[in-house]
Order: structure tokens, then C-alpha cells, then sequence
């Protein structure tokens, strides 16, 4: 193999145009940002300026030095961002909601066909009309076909960028959006490919064409069953090992690459490999999203702004100095604008659609961005452009994303959309702001079969939908193990059932909590002897460091019943303890219609010192944290010297039937000890009580905590 470094030279000039169109692209995308634009109508702007348009003119020395037509100068430059681009993109796979586009899978076929069918249309009918002043050495055919192709993609990336500069990623519009716009980008590099076919070689053949189609087919569905199943693999193995980020890190980057590199190889678009790869990551139960912020916060940094640079180098508006350009320019763009609207609009209404949301869509989907020029490049270097028609594409692509974000913006002002979104994105926003009760996936081990039942009634009531549960057995279902009333429980939840492997059944728990869950939940009986823990619950809460909650059985339950929680009491202190365990009541409140009592206990001895709002506002806060997430809410204030005495007697008062209290772990002579207030309320309460216990600050991962003070409420 004979590898020719670059020249220093060479390097030389790439630092200097890279650092140029970083800062560029930063500076301006930082500047859109305080005129109310999405970065990336900066970043686009960057490269403009930089190119012949104005640094070409004003001067053209500097632009030569820093953009020679070099090919090794320009490779080293666009694959650092396309690299960008491609990281961008596995981040918006990752954020893309398969549950949530399958509902809306007509919705999305629908319009998906409206934004493709009636642009290609109007690009068919502009291409036939446009004097042979914009013909480059291709026929006519050839030139509106390009033209139907040109008008008809929508940029993904962009369209990326600009839904989550704007915080529209997750309503129904900005999924849609990415819906519709991955089957553009599909149809629409189909189309290139085409093309290219048609003019390289003088004629199509369907074989050729079908090869593609089902090859794309072929690798989508690769992805989403056999790929999926290897990622799962791939990344259940960093959690057992204990991988460290940077390995994990290599492996997220290598597989994205793969997916690229597939798609690529088809003759589609990287970019849409990586989409993917975003995907089948996102729906992993062992993905890992501090590896991926890691990625995505290099690629937003000092990447993909690059990419969008880089995407005006070749533009020249000296060009529109002649009449006749500067007027198709005005036409090209008004028939892409119209068509890709009016296509989205009538599809959305066929799809009865909110008007609205339509409208959005439209706007949306009408961002050609860089993806668009990368298709005019495309053109330009097969002869089917000459400088004249890349200049006007390149300009419809830039105006159009430009657009996008104060017209979307205009149309979804004071939209909240439908009641189902309203209520699914604050369900989703209370999720992310949540510390325990997650979407993420909850760990059962059945360490008490007569308590498990119980157990996996609060799990299903308190943790939404979406969060997956693995029970972790010792042995098969119906076997009397206490698992198959478990699995009774979780009728509508995706569940897992794990046998744990011979030896210590503790063990099998550690282990299986580094595979990536969001909490561990446990049964336990009713007789807990001098308010200690199982030997069981006490090992695992030693050798883990995520939340652990603790399912106490009622004093005297015989039977369970699905209306068994009617009341509920939680003491409050405003502290992350205590949220803890809101959470989980809040969750069965919000399921059943549970009637929630929030208690604060005041100590007696400092009611006088206590400024008399302070109990207030705390109970204020978390009566507001419950009903935003449609609990029944009640706050009660009472003084007291023993919050846990105070506790199991307002229980006795209120005739509660659950109590959820909040803890920080801590070791005290070789034993694990909650605090004297919870550990009062697990021995003494009658009701079925759930200790939410957090890891202590400064407890290692998956390993014993020490020293650290408890925090009780």
C-alpha cells in the first residue's frame, strides 16, 4: 500500500480554513441565534460569506490561499464535515420515536407522498421551461428530471438541526417532519442515483434500479431485527465489563460508521445510515446516553457547524447580475416553496390533520439545506448544472432553510397541539426531570414470593408505560417461584424474565444492575425484627449505586385487590429524597386516582426559629410536582420530635394504606442503615409502605457506601 501524506503545506492551509469556518460558522450561528434563527441559518451564512460571493471578491488571494482547488485540500476539509454531519444525524436517529411515527403511520404515508409527488411536478415543469441558458452539457430530459429530483428532497440534517434549536423535536409535528423527511431524502437520492445512472451511461436499466430500491429496503430492515439484536449484544457486553466511556465511546463511533458506510455503499447517503444506527441505539434497553451526549456535544461543537459551512463555498451571487439568472432564481424558488407547502398541506388535510399542523409540516419539510447543494454538486460535476443553474438550486436551497425556522415558528406560536400531545410531552418532561420514576428499564429480582405480587402492583401503577421491567428469577415460571403473579401484573408492559445463574442469588443482582437500569425494586414481608432489612436487600443495597425501592407487605394483607391503594401518604422536606418517593405516589395517583397526602413534620423545638413560610413553600412545591402529572393532592402540617412516630400515627389518622418515604443509604457497623425515621416507619407502619432509597452522594459505583450522612424525610 503506498499512502502519500499531505504535503505540510497542505496541512497547513487545512488548519487555517478549518479554523476560519469554525469560528465563522460559530460566530454567525451564535448571531442567528440572537435575532431569534436556529444556528444552522448561521452556520449555512458562513460559508456564503467565506466563498466567492464576498471573501472571492473583496479578497480573492485570501479566498485562493485558504480554498485552493486542491483535491487533497478539499478532501481533508469536507471529510471532517461530513464527519460532522453524520454524528448530527445519529443523534436525531437516536431522538426519533418508532412508537410514535407508527402511530401516526398513515399520517406519515400521507404526507410523506403529498411532499414528494407535487414538487417533483413543479421541478418536472420548471426544468422543461427554463431557457438553455442554465443547460449544462446534459439534454433536456435529463435536465428536468434533475430539476423534479432538485425540488423534491428535503434536507434531514437541517431539517435536524432546526426542530431542535426550536424544541420541536418531540411534538407530533417535529416527528412527522423526520418521518417525512428520511422518505424524502430516500426517494429523493433514489431519484439522483437515477439520474446519474441515465447520464454516465446513456441509459437506465430497471435492474439497476430495483438493485437499489431493495437494497435500501434490505439494509432498513437488516437494521431493525438481526442489527438490532447485535447492538443489543454489543452493548449488554460494555455494561458487563464495566467498559469505560472511551471504549464505549469507539464502539458507538464504529457502528455508527457501519451503518454510514452500508447506506454509502448502497449509493444512497451516509447520513441516512447513521439515522439509523441512531434508531436501532435509541431503542436499545442497554444504550448508554452520556456516550452519545458525549458525541453529539463534539459533533455540535466543532463538527457539523464545518458541514454547514463548507455548504456555500461554491456559491457565486455575482452570477445573479444577469437579469435572466436573477429572475429564475425568484421562480425556482417560488415553485420549490409553493409545492413542497401546498404538497404537505393537502396531504396533512387528506390525513386530517390539525390545519395548523399541516401548515407546519409545509414549512418544515421545505429546508433543503446543505443536502440540497450536496445534490447540486452532484449535478454540477455530472454536467446536468452549469454555474449558472448550481447557483440558483444552491440559493433555493439556502432561502427555503432560511425560511423555515420564523415561518414555523409564526404558524406553531401559541399552538400547544392536541390534548394527547399536551399530555404526553409533560408526561415526557416530568420523566426527564424525575429521579427515580423513569422511562428507563426497572429491575425486579423475586427475592420474596409472597411479597412479589405487591411489588409488581406498585411498579405497574407508578412507572409509565414505557418503562420496561426484567424479572430476575431463580427458577422457570410455574414453578412456584412467585413469578408467574408477577407477570400477571405487567399485562401491558414489555417484560423480560432472567434466570439467574447457580450460586449466590445476590450476586446475579449486581451483576445484573450494570446492564444499565434505572432502578431496582424489592418485595419484602411484614416482620422486619429490630427494623432490619433483609440480609438479601441489605447486600444489594451495599454493592449497587442506582436507587433501590424497597415494596413493604402490610401488616395483616391477605388479599390484594387492583383498588387496594386508596390513599396515600408521603412526609415532604423539599429535599431529593423526598421527591423521590413523590414520584412513586404520584405515579400510582396519577394511574388509579390514589388521593395523595403530602406531611410535613416540623420539629417542635424549632417551630419559633422556622420563618413561617418556609413549610408552606415546601408543601407548595410538591403539591405543584403532583399536579402536573394529574395527581390528587392534599398537604397536611403538623409539629413534631419524631418524624417517624408522627408519620406512623398520621397513617393510623388518615387511614392510609400506602406510604412512601425517601432515604440516603448509609453503612453503620457492617450493616445497612436508613435512618432512624424510615426504619421506624417499615417497622412500626401497618399500611404497605415503599422506601425510595437513593445511592449516597459519594457512594462508588457498584460498590459498599461509607461515611456518608443520612438524609431522611
Amino acid at each position: 500500500m503506498d499512502l502519500v501524506p499531505p504535503s505540510e503545506h497542505q496541512v497547513l492551509v487545512f488548519l487555517a480554513a478549518y479554523l476560519v469556518l469554525l469560528v465563522a460558522a460559530r460566530g454567525l450561528g451564535a448571531l442567528a441565534q440572537r435575532i431569534g434563527q436556529p444556528a444552522v441559518v448561521g452556520e449555512l451564512a458562513a460559508g456564503l460569506v467565506l466563498g466567492p460571493s464576498v471573501l472571492g471578491r473583496v479578497l480573492p488571494d485570501v479566498e485562493d490561499w485558504l480554498f485552493p482547488s486542491d483535491l487533497v485540500q478539499t478532501g481533508m476539509l469536507f471529510t471532517v464535515a461530513w464527519l460532522g454531519v453524520i454524528f448530527l444525524l445519529l443523534g436525531t436517529g437516536f431522538e426519533t420515536d418508532l412508537g410514535l411515527i407508527r402511530r401516526q403511520g398513515r399520517a406519515a404515508a400521507i404526507v410523506s407522498t403529498g411532499s414528494l409527488v407535487v414538487p417533483v411536478a413543479g421541478g418536472l415543469v420548471v426544468g422543461a421551461l427554463m431557457p438553455s441558458l442554465f443547460l449544462g452539457v446534459a439534454e433536456r430530459t435529463e435536465f428536468a428530471l434533475f430539476m423534479g429530483a432538485a425540488l423534491s428532497i428535503s434536507s434531514l440534517p437541517v431539517i435536524a438541526k432546526i426542530l431542535s434549536d426550536m424544541g420541536y423535536m418531540r411534538r407530533n409535528v417535529g416527528q412527522l417532519t423526520l418521518a417525512a423527511g428520511m422518505a424524502n431524502d430516500v426517494v429523493g437520492w433514489v431519484a439522483l442515483g437515477i439520474i446519474a445512472g441515465l447520464v454516465s451511461a446513456g441509459s437506465i436499466t430497471v435492474s439497476g434500479v430495483a438493485t437499489t430500491i431493495l437494497g435500501i429496503a434490505a439494509f432498513f430492515l437488516f437494521a431493525l431485527t438481526i442489527g438490532q439484536r447485535l447492538v443489543d449484544r454489543a452493548l449488554r457486553t460494555l455494561r458487563r465489563v464495566d467498559a469505560d466511556a472511551s471504549t464505549r465511546t469507539t464502539v458507538l463511533v464504529a457502528i455508527t460508521l457501519a451503518g454510514a458506510f452500508a447506506t454509502q455503499w448502497l449509493g444512497v447517503e451516509a447520513v441516512l445510515g447513521a439515522f439509523v444506527v441512531g434508531i436501532v441505539v435509541g431503542r436499545s434497553p442497554y444504550r448508554d446516553a452520556s456516550v452519545l451526549h458525549s458525541i453529539e456535544t463534539a459533533s455540535a461543537g466543532f463538527l457539523a457547524p464545518v458541514f454547514f459551512a463548507t455548504a456555500g463555498l461554491r456559491v457565486d451571487l455575482g452570477l445573479l447580475a444577469d437579469g435572466t439568472v436573477l429572475a429564475w432564481a425568484g421562480v425556482v424558488l417560488a415553485v420549490a416553496a409553493l409545492t413542497k407547502f401546498l404538497g404537505a398541506l393537502a396531504a396533512g388535510a387528506l390525513a386530517r390533520l390539525p390545519h395548523r399542523e399541516s401548515a407546519a409540516l409545509g414549512v418544515a419539510l421545505n429546508a433543503r439545506g446543505a443536502l440540497e447543494i450536496v445534490i447540486a454538486s452532484v449535478g454540477l460535476a455530472l454536467g446536468v448544472l452549469n454555474d449558472a443553474s448550481y447557483t440558483v438550486v444552491v440559493l433555493m436551497a439556502m432561502a427555503t432553510s432560511m425560511m423555515a425556522p420564523p415561518l414555523l415558528r409564526a404558524v406553531l406560536q401559541g399552538w400547544p397541539g392536541t390534548a394527547e400531545e399536551q399530555e404526553r410531552l409533560k408526561r415526557e418532561h416530568a420523566q426527564q426531570t424525575n429521579v427515580v420514576v423513569r422511562a428507563d428499564r426497572v429491575l425486579f429480582p423475586v427475592l420474596d414470593s409472597s411479597a412479589a405480587p405487591l411489588a409488581a402492583q406498585v411498579i405497574d401503577l407508578a412507572w409509565p408505560v414505557e418503562a420496561p421491567v426484567t424479572i430476575l428469577t431463580t427458577t422457570p415460571p410455574g414453578e412456584g417461584n412467585g413469578a408467574d403473579p408477577v407477570v400477571a401484573a405487567f399485562a401491558e408492559r414489555d417484560i423480560t424474565m432472567e434466570l439467574a445463574p447457580d450460586g449466590d442469588f445476590v450476586d446475579a443482582v449486581v451483576a445484573e444492575a450494570k446492564l444499565g437500569y434505572g432502578a431496582i425494586v424489592v418485595g419484602i414481608g411484614e416482620h422486619l425484627p429490630k427494623g432490619e432489612l433483609p440480609a438479601g436487600v441489605a447486600a444489594i443495597l451495599s454493592r449497587t449505586d442506582i436507587p433501590v425501592v424497597i415494596v413493604r407487605r402490610p401488616k395483616g394483607l391477605r388479599r390484594l385487590t387492583p383498588s387496594f391503594f386508596g390513599r396515600a401518604l408521603v412526609p415532604v422536606a423539599g429535599s431529593r429524597t423526598a421527591r423521590a418517593a413523590q414520584e412513586v405516589a404520584f405515579g400510582v395517583s396519577g394511574t388509579i386516582g390514589t388521593e395523595t397526602v403530602l406531611a410535613h413534620i416540623s420539629h417542635e423545638r424549632s417551630m419559633w426559629e422556622r420563618a413561617p413560610h418556609v413549610a408552606a413553600e415546601v408543601l407548595n412545591q410538591a403539591s405543584g410536582q403532583g399536579i402536573d402529572v394529574g395527581a390528587r393532592v392534599q398537604t397536611i402540617e403538623r409539629p413534631g420530635t419524631s418524624p417517624g412516630a408522627e408519620i406512623v400515627t398520621l397513617a393510623e389518622e388518615v387511614a392510609a394504606d400506602l406510604v412512601v418515604v425517601g432515604a440516603t443509604q448509609r453503612s453503620a457497623a457492617e450493616t445497612q442503615f436508613l435512618g432512624q425515621t424510615t426504619t421506624r416507619i417499615l417497622r412500626d407502619c401497618r399500611a404497605t409502605v415503599v422506601a425510595v432509597v437513593l445511592p449516597a452522594p459519594d457512594a462508588p459505583a457498584n460498590g459498599p457506601t461509607t461515611g456518608s450522612t443520612p438524609q431522611v424525610s
